[in-house]
């Protein structure tokens, strides 16, 4: 991989592969994949190899393909694939000679590209050029452009092209046989329907042929088998003669909310989509590609504005990629639709969302653009059947969140099997869609965090009171009562560590159900005295009155593991600093992921001391934000005693933990280290290592690049009702720029060596709490930094 070949406007936006190997495809088709939210495709190349993955998914077209499998985001029918033909003969980089490799996606365009030189087997020299995007300013539009210019003699080409729809999630189909069709010897139509939640996929292509910059208008073969349909055109280049071929493509679902009505009929999706594509065929690819472009400029770029002065520009190209791909990982379009753990870039973990979104990507939304947040929140709260469904199941009462989800409706929708057991042989339990419970706290935090950030009343009217509330009603229902101790206990949970399984008082999980439980208290309260309507309308459907009392008795009787006088260390759970130490170096310094697992299986894992990913950690990050913040548990001294004791212990076997220990880090002093996590953070996918991408991006991660510079390195927080601001930057920072929003105020923010700057942009009154000391301005305060003495700070 290279980072450094963006040029001029285009200095650190380009993440480019100058070489090429039919053996490491995993890594490009994935961190360079395109997409909108509506949908993603996976950048395999035009030409087919032996280890590509092709992948097309649409946001909430979830489908199971048999009975005994979970719901999944299905494998579209792809479009990408150019079966090309040099003199007769399959093309591909395997065969010949090719110098001036380079694939790049530039993110501040979001188009991809690739060019090389190649040399035919039989000495033939062409120069090959391919484009793509995935559009933001039409989110059902595909546009792929290929060149070809033959430099020595002259050439006979041929390529098919056309929609094919016998590609599977790895092996299971989710689709029917659909109908085929070719509209006018040029526009193409597959369509395809789910095998059990009856969606319907329409797929429209047509294609726009040049030679030397004219039209070719000879007509192609139409040919079509089963799940597929494609066109076949032949050509001759002679000496220095070019090929362009404009693919235009369009997919239309009913799932669309344009579409998902009780009127709907197939008809309507299939005639919207060919016109859609024709109106896309007579623009072309370049003004498409300007609509685009410009989207993305006025709609990412200049909205989040964000800008890193660094001695490494490795640095501003990983946050600007982490901005790109929070911008086309997220549903914006329909509060009815989650954000994948991978993201639309591969077919790990199904498309199901986790606490990744709430805990590790919203917070990017609240703050940067809560319309967003908003619409994901919704997505949460459109999910209170399916998670009253689960607390039903389970023998409990209001709202157990699924660990994994899929359509809000469905429920939990966790595999029951995972890898092998490398002890027995066998499959291994997959224990978390049972009992890893503390999702149902981490959506409650969210809903909390975006109000105070965002004072949006009507969202806490509508729909989060409700969800504050029936999540508390699980978690009184769920404590457990000791008799000896006289309190309340929570049992048989795995916590955010998930190498440690069936474990009594996780304290992350017992924490976050304690503030689930006050912070329903507190809204109980809020919301009886200012909106009595509202209140009287909630307490009749989950009987507010009755549950009050208890969640303030159980909530007072429930047992928080507290710091130990002799070191300030948290227990992470009852058993946890009574375990068996071994020497954790090797896995500390593994290339990949989870290299503890061919030493030992679950069970062993279970019964050493240590730590997957933050769990303790990743508690007192959350809970200062809240107003637990002055609780001693959550003070400086016991944040750095802890952070001392778990970091040695953690692996950061899961991307979520690394730009929580780099937030830590960074609070505590250790600024080297907290940017030495940081830096891991963005490898994860960024890196060298070419196999760490292969099932898809890690989505959390990518939210922890930006969250590790704006909470770390920025110092933002909530503290009370103010936003609080104590940045340290690294020390080869010299700046960094961006835009949040606070109670609707955009705020642009910088931060050098000697002094902070926040402007208003509304022009209206802040009141920030900076260094410790509240400030109140219009319009603009600046701040010098150097003159802040450290104990002061």
């Amino acid at each position: 991989m290279e980072y450094g070949l963006g040029k001029k406007a285009f200095k650190d936006w380009v993440v480019a592969e100058v070489s090429f190997s039919p053996d490491m495809l995993g890594k490009g088709e994935a961190i360079m994949y395109l997409g909108n939210g509506y949908m993603g495709l996976r950048s395999a190349t035009e030409e087919a190899y032996l280890k590509e993955t092709r992948n097309l998914f649409v946001s909430g077209t979830f489908n199971k393909a048999e009975q005994n499998e979970v719901t999944e985001l299905p494998n579209l029918a792809d479009v990408t694939k150019l079966d090309i033909r040099i003199d007769g003969e399959r093309f591909s980089l395997e065969f010949g000679e090719t110098k001036d490799y380079v694939r790049q996606l530039n993110v501040k365009t979001a188009e991809l590209t690739r060019s090389f030189h190649w040399t035919s087997p039989k000495g033939k020299e062409l120069e090959f050029l391919f484009k793509r995007f995935v559009s933001l300013d039409n989110l059902h539009v595909i546009a792929m452009k290929m060149e070809v210019e033959s430099l020595t003699e002259s050439v006979e080409i041929s390529f098919d092209s056309g929609i094919n729809a016998q590609v599977t999630n790895s092996g299971s189909q989710h689709f029917l046989e659909g109908e085929r069709r070719v509209y006018d010897r040029r526009f193409v139509q597959l369509v395809q329907t789910t095998n059990e939640s009856g969606i319907d996929v329409v797929h429209n292509t047509a294609h726009k042929v040049f030679v030397n910059g004219h039209q070719v208008n000879t007509e192609p073969k139409m040919d079509m088998s089963r799940r597929k349909v494609w066109l076949t055109y032949d050509l001759t280049l002679g000496q220095g003669e070019k090929l362009e071929v404009e693919k235009l493509t369009t997919v239309y679902t009913n799932r669309d909310k344009e579409f998902d009505k009780p009127t709907y009929e197939l008809s309507q999706l299939r005639e919207h989509g060919i016109a859609d594509l024709k109106e896309a065929v007579a623009r072309g690819y370049d003004n498409l590609f300007e609509a685009h472009r410009t989207a993305w400029q006025n709609k990412v770029w200049n909205v989040y504005n964000f800008e890193v002065d660094s001695e490494d520009s490795f640095d501003q190209l990983a946050l600007r990629f982490a901005l790109y791909h929070l911008t086309i990982m997220t549903p914006a379009h329909d509060e009815r639709m989650g954000i994948g753990a991978k993201a639309l870039s591969g077919e790990g973990y199904k498309g199901h969302s986790f606490w990744d979104t709430e805990i590790f990507i919203l917070p990017f939304f609240t703050y940067s653009n809560p319309h967003i947040a908003k619409s994901l929140l919704t997505y949460r709260y459109h999910g209170l059947a399916g998670a009253r469904r689960k607390a039903l199941e389970n023998g409990y009462e209001g709202a157990m969140y699924p660990w994994e989800a899929a359509w809000p409706t469905d429920g939990e929708v966790t595999p029951a099997w995972g890898d092998v057991d490398i002890v027995t042989g066998e499959q291994t339990k997959i224990w978390s869609g049972l009992i890893e419970q503390h999702i149902t706290s981490d959506i409650s935090f969210a809903v909390y965090q975006y109000y105070r950030v965002t004072g949006d009343e009507e969202f806490m009217t509508n729909h989060g009171y409700e969800m504050i509330f029936d999540t508390a009603k699980f978690w009184a229902s769920r404590l457990e009562w000791n008799d000896k101790k006289e309190e309340y206990h929570i049992n048989n949970v795995i916590g955010p560590d998930e190498y440690k399984e069936h474990v009594d008082n996780n304290a992350y999980t017992n924490y976050m159900a304690y503030f689930n439980l006050k912070l329903a208290s507190r809204f109980f309260e809020k919301l009886k005295k200012e909106n009595p309507k509202r209140f009287t309308e909630l307490d009749n459907q989950l009987s507010l009155t009755k549950a009050y009392p208890i969640w303030e008795k159980k909530a007072e009787k429930l047992y928080l593991p507290k710091p130990q006088e002799a070191d300030l260390v948290i227990p992470q759970d009852d058993t946890y600093l009574r375990l068996k130490e071994i020497d954790l170096t090797k896995y500390k310094n593994q290339e990949g992921v989870r290299g503890i697992y061919k030493d030992y299986n679950p069970e062993q894992i279970n019964k050493i001391q240590v730590t997957k990913q933050a769990d303790v950690l990743v508690l007192l990050y959350l809970l200062e934000q809240t107003f637990l913040n002055e609780d001693y548990r959550f003070s400086y001294e016991v944040k750095k005693a802890n952070f001392n004791f778990y970091e040695p212990k953690t692996l950061h076997d899961s991307s979520l933990s690394l730009a929580t220990h780099a937030i830590l880090a960074n609070d505590i002093g250790k600024q080297e280290l907290a940017y030495s996590l940081f830096k891991e953070a963005c490898e994860i996918d960024l890196g060298p290592y070419m196999h760490t991408s292969d099932e898809g991006v890690h989505a959390a991660s990518i939210g922890g690049i930006w969250s590790a510079a704006v909470f770390g390195f920025a110092g933002i927080r909530i503290k009370g009702n103010q936003l609080s601001i104590h940045p340290k930057l690294p020390k080869h920072w010299n700046r960094m720029n961006f835009t949040i929003k606070w109670k609707e105020q955009p705020l642009t923010i910088t931060i050098s060596q000697s002094a902070l700057s926040i402007k208003a942009e509304s022009k209206g009154s802040i009141v920030c709490e900076i260094f410790g000391k509240l400030y109140s301005f219009e319009n603009e305060v600046e701040i010098p930094i150097r003159n802040i003495q450290l104990a002061d700070i």
